[in-house]
């Protein structure tokens, strides 16, 4: 396979993920506001800090306005990450490789970013807006089970797979990142915890497996020890990380990559998150990705052109 088509799924993957995530995180922010008395909710700015935009945010608006924060998340060209911008640039990327990917691929992906582009207004209006999000969330979720079911499951599907799950895992370890910052505050006593906690399962879908795995009752360190340590629920930090090294058991050359991701997950084994939290469970957090960052650079230098 040529390293540029590898690269282009690679980097595909990774933008449809990082849509789908956003458009998820969203509407369940949408739901934690209407749950939570105006005094005690958390608002609109920490999706800047969960999405790491709060400074591309700052040097576009200078107003903290739901319509503003939203519109930037949402449809702002101006943000690289925003949900119409991961779309083109995944529709860009599926376009050079059209030979390679089955056509149905294209056709919705194609389909879904003119669709965000010209409803962009339906994501700021409130009776709108989440029939929108889900919209792009079923989308995304319908193109990697068409590619899941068509495409030859060889190195091409391979690289795809990787992108996706690194960019969830680092997806799950922000949202349990900034979330936590806000809940582990001595809260103990609040009357609203578990609506909160049960919102940082919500945003990784983990609500029902979290209940199955764990019980009813949420607790913090139940909910950061499903979340970073389940082998079996798909967005966990430990599922993904046993992804990633599957995905490269059997290509050439993949020893070094391989070598970082056993670091990481015995780091991880080793580490008692279900006890971590405040600056302890943050400083952990930025090792994770801090880890991450450096498994895409080595799988750049390895694999992909220079």
């Amino acid at each position: 396979m040529l390293s540029r088509v590898a690269e282009t799924l690679y980097w595909t993957a990774r933008y449809i993920e990082r849509a789908e995530n956003l458009a998820r995180l969203i509407n369940v922010n949408n739901l934690l506001l209407m749950d939570l008395p105006k005094g005690f909710s958390p608002g609109w700015e920490p999706l800047l800090d969960i999405t790491g935009n709060r400074k591309g945010f700052e040097s576009v608006y200078t107003d903290f306005s739901e319509r503003n924060i939203l519109k930037f998340l949402t449809v702002d060209s101006k943000n690289p990450s925003s949900i119409l911008s991961s779309l083109q640039y995944a529709r860009d990327n599926a376009r050079t490789i059209r030979d390679v990917i089955p056509r149905e691929i294209w056709e919705t992906l194609n389909a879904l970013h003119l669709s965000v582009k010209e409803n962009s207004s339906s994501f700021l209006n409130k009776r709108e807006r989440f029939a929108s999000l889900k919209q792009v969330i079923n989308q995304c979720l319908l193109i990697y089970g068409t590619m899941d079911a068509s495409l030859s499951h060889d190195e091409g599907y391979f690289f795809w797979r990787f992108g996706a799950t690194l960019e969830r895992a680092d997806m799950t370890s922000r949202i349990i990142d900034v979330r936590s910052a806000t809940l582990t505050e001595d809260m103990s006593d609040l009357p609203f915890e578990n609506i909160l906690w049960m919102s940082v399962l919500r945003s990784l879908s983990g609500y029902q497996m979290y209940r199955q795995k764990m019980g009813v009752r949420i607790r913090p360190g139940d909910v950061l020890l499903f979340m970073l340590h389940s082998k079996e629920f798909p967005r966990s930090v430990m599922f993904c990380l046993n992804k990633l090294k599957s995905l490269f058991l059997n290509l050439p050359d993949s020893k070094a990559i391989i070598e970082h991701i056993d670091h990481s997950i015995e780091d991880l084994e080793k580490q008692s998150v279900a006890t971590l939290r405040g600056r302890a469970l943050h400083n952990y957090i930025d090792e994770l990705q801090i880890d991450f960052a450096d498994i895409h650079q080595e799988l750049s230098q390895q694999y992909f052109l220079h």
